[in-house]
């Protein structure tokens, strides 16, 4: 069985072109405010608004001829369900995606347009994950996780991979941290290519399961308050892959407020001319905090993503000095 930087190294070039390799920008006025090089790399320029397609993308393409024919079935709050009926849609898979009836009504329209099977169902986003796994059992489908999954977790390194071809002399990437799929799978890529380059696992204050996981040494219950980063808010899942594969590759840990979180949204939005997600704005909120950390360095900061209304957007910026 291929170990996983094996498995990672293989997707990088299966996954193509249904997964773009998206450009790592240099920021000239983060730059010079920060006092590093600042490179962001834009995987919200991803089809589906998320680098989610990359670790979709790889599930579905190493699924069996039988698990094709019979489907699969996935939970989601957004940003997953989309990137899932999207790999399914271009494999000839039938998808279905449960979602809570809380989920944003543009996410749902959006995974529908992707031709996926919407459930709703009238409960927590938890109870719709679990009866999502119970139907796919009952129905002879696989369930497709969101990160618990080595095959997931190598598409998401894929990430990783591009970034040791594209800038072989990183002192640092910042990434947001939930479920822990994506860092877990950039920083075993960057492990083996990138060695000197520090893994900095970002948390909203107000969500820091992994981190949490990671200080007792052990998976723990988090209380959660809500936060702008809802791609990264929920609880780690109860033996996850990526609990021992985040202890093995993250160099350093900061965590963020919500005004934080805002602020480096507006800073993106206002320098780049990009709406970005929270979870995005997590990771860039993380290297504003410890630049000092990196003065004269160079580090890449991961923009995982763009799938936010406009109304929580503007929210957002309401929190911040305008």
């Amino acid at each position: 069985m291929l170990d996983l930087f094996e498995r990672i190294m293989d997707a990088h070039s299966a996954i193509r072109p249904q997964v773009m390799v998206t450009p790592l920008e240099r920021s000239a006025v983060l730059s010079k405010a920060l006092g590093c090089e600042v490179l962001l790399k834009c995987d919200h320029l991803q089809p589906t608004g998320s680098f989610k397609l990359r670790g979709a993308t790889n599930k579905v393409r190493t699924l069996s001829e039988a698990a094709r024919r019979a489907g699969v079935t996935t939970a989601s709050t957004g940003n997953y369900g989309q990137a899932v009926a999207r790999a399914g849609a271009l494999a000839g898979v039938h998808v279905v995606v449960y979602v809570a009836a809380s989920t944003v009504p543009s996410k749902m329209d959006a995974i529908r347009a992707l031709g996926a099977e919407l459930v709703v169902v009238d409960e927590p986003p938890i109870e719709a994950e679990l009866l999502a796994r119970q139907r796919a059992g009952e129905q002879g489908k696989t369930y497709l996780p969101p990160y618990n999954d080595l095959d997931v977790v190598a598409g998401q390194g894929t990430l990783g991979a591009e970034l040791a071809e594209q800038a072989d002399d990183l002192d640092a990437v910042f990434i947001s941290v939930g479920g822990g799929g994506l860092i877990s799978g950039v920083g075993t890529a960057l492990k083996r290519l990138s060695p000197k380059t520090r893994i900095v696992g970002v948390w909203p204050e107000n969500s820091p399961c992994m981190l949490r996981a990671l200080e007792a040494g052990r998976i723990v219950d988090v209380e959660e308050r809500d936060t702008l980063s809802d791609g990264t808010a929920g609880a780690v899942e109860a033996g996850s892959i990526t609990f021992p594969l985040c202890q093995a590759v993250i160099d350093a840990r900061v965590t963020v407020t919500e005004a934080e979180i805002a602020a480096a949204m507006r800073w993106i939005a206002e320098t780049e001319r990009w709406i970005v997600e929270g979870a995005a704005g997590v990771a860039m909120a993380g290297l504003v905090k410890t630049a000092e950390v990196y003065r004269g360095g160079r580090v890449a900061v991961v923009l995982c993503g763009r799938n936010i209304s406009f109304k929580t957007f503007r929210a957002a910026m309401d929190l911040t000095p305008g």
